[in-house]
């Protein structure tokens, strides 16, 4: 046992890749700052803010984002049938429309009680509503049978990892800069992580040849590379693929023998151009080439955290497999069934999220209407944020194409830099440190996504509603500017 400590478990001797792993969305910065919301709280005035500005984590309705009024309508209903009584009250009392209603029957028909367990795959009604809502988006068929629920996509790449990676050899190609949810995951598992370099000045899009020195280097040092994950739209980047981009993957794939995790839970968060789906572009390399991308393995995510749903708490996600060995389908099924199953509000919210009111139903109307409203309220903010890194010394940022952050550079001075050196940090993390003191703002450096070398970044989400705490970084950022020079 450690000499400093007398219970049985201490920092020695606990699981050493749980210490190795790194999670820095809700890191040193995003404890430090919720010290501050607690200051606050209690009317604590020396602080130099008034409130403290979470832009470190996509969570969207921490930040005032409301909930889209038809899911919590069918949810309330889920909850607590017994107000299926008073349909009349609903209706003309409480402002239900008739469709909410009609949707609560059917998830209660169909799934049951929602506090008990489902299958451990999830529900089969809500799975083959998952189906076609695929099939609508991709043109091409799905199968309820290859569709996973899970607590949010973060569960399923948990499982996904769990059967992929099988010791200490294999690795796992994480794009960088990253979420940190998979080199954490990888960490835990005692696997590789294989990075490989998204090309900044082309807007974070995939470089090739960068994959495959990734690849070859790794293979050199004896590392079985087995899998290939792709965060379309890109997070932290923002980034959106194009589809040579995500065909040129595909091929990849096929001809290195790679599973592709497709980490899609941006999907419906694309301001320049249009989202691509793995799915879709596999199916139509395969009617083209028939044979050729037969055994290419994919498994795509989704999510109700992100998009205009945003329902981080309600923890309900997807994934669905594509070109799997049936034998290693159910060990999946098994290691899901570990776990029992995915929370069952989860899962109706994840039914009603791909299966939304339709033109000319009773709650299409609102829906649209609140749906829209914040698409174009993020946009907005995204270009307002971007427009104002524009502004700052020593900052450049791409233009924010989707998902719901940006990801820019930041040139510190060589002043800067010691003074980060001296408190034993990475000057990015001194430099969002100091934001966070001076003005309530919690950003992530982005040494907690990676970066290249030599290179400063910070992610920061455009969730947070108004402009005004824009204003407050930019006025922190010249006085940083000044006091370094």
């Amino acid at each position: 046992m450690s000499s400093t400590s007398q219970h049985r478990l201490n920092i020695d001797n606990i699981n050493p890749h749980v210490k190795a792993a790194h999670y820095a969305v809700r890191g040193e910065l995003a404890v430090r700052s919720e010290e501050y919301r607690a200051r606050l709280a209690k009317h604590d005035s020396s602080l130099p803010f008034k409130e403290v500005v979470s832009a470190n984590i996509g969570n969207p309705q921490q930040l005032d984002q409301k909930p889209i009024t038809f899911f919590r309508q069918v949810l309330s209903l889920l909850e607590n049938p017994l107000l299926l009584e008073h349909e009349d009250v609903l209706v003309n009392q409480m402002g239900y429309k008739p469709d909410v209603i009609e949707r609560a029957k059917w998830h209660l028909a169909k799934v049951g009680n929602v506090g008990a367990y489902s299958a451990s795959n999830g529900s089969p009604a809500i799975r083959q509503s998952i189906a076609e809502f695929l099939e609508r988006r991709d043109g091409y068929p799905a199968r309820f049978q290859d569709i996973y629920m899970s607590a949010g996509a973060s569960s399923g790449v948990n499982t996904l990892l769990h059967v992929i990676c099988a010791g200490p050899s294999s690795g796992v190609l994480v794009p960088i800069p990253q979420y940190p949810l998979y080199t954490a995951s990888l960490s835990l598992l005692n696997a590789q992580c294989v990075p490989y370099y998204l090309e900044e000045h082309k807007n974070w899009a995939t470089d090739l040849d960068a994959l495959r020195e990734s690849l070859k280097e790794a293979r050199a040092n004896d590392v079985d590379v087995r899998c290939i994950v792709v965060i379309n739209p890109g997070n932290p980047t923002g980034a959106s693929l194009s589809e040579d981009d995500v065909e040129a993957v595909i091929e990849l794939a096929r001809e290195e023998k790679l599973v592709i995790i497709a980490d899609e839970v941006y999907q419906t968060n694309v301001f320049v151009g249009k989202f691509h789906s793995f799915k879709s572009a596999l199916r139509r390399m395969q009617e083209k080439n028939p044979g050729k991308y037969d055994n290419v393995e994919l498994a795509s995510l989704h999510s109700i955290s992100k998009g205009m749903v945003g329902e981080c708490g309600h923890r309900g996600g997807y994934f669905e497999l594509v070109g799997f060995d049936p034998e290693v389908q159910q060990q999946i099924y098994k290691f899901v069934s570990i776990m029992l199953c995915a929370p069952v509000i989860g899962q109706c919210l994840v039914e009603l999220m791909v299966n939304p009111p339709k033109p000319g139903e009773p709650s299409y109307e609102l829906y649209e209407k609140e749906y829209n409203g914040i698409y174009n309220g993020l946009q907005e903010r995204a270009v307002a944020l971007h427009k104002a890194f524009d502004e700052m010394e020593g900052v450049e940022c791409a233009e924010p194409q989707g998902s719901m952050y940006l990801f820019p550079t930041i040139t510190l001075s060589e002043k800067a830099v010691a003074a980060a050196a001296e408190e034993g940090r990475p000057a990015d993390e001194f430099y969002c440190l100091k934001m966070l003191e001076a003005t309530g703002v919690c950003v992530v450096p982005g040494s907690g996504f990676g970066q290249k070398p030599n290179t400063l970044h910070f992610r920061t989400t455009f969730l947070a509603p108004g402009t005004e705490w824009v204003g407050s970084i930019i006025k922190f950022h010249k006085e940083f500017m000044d006091k370094y020079r």
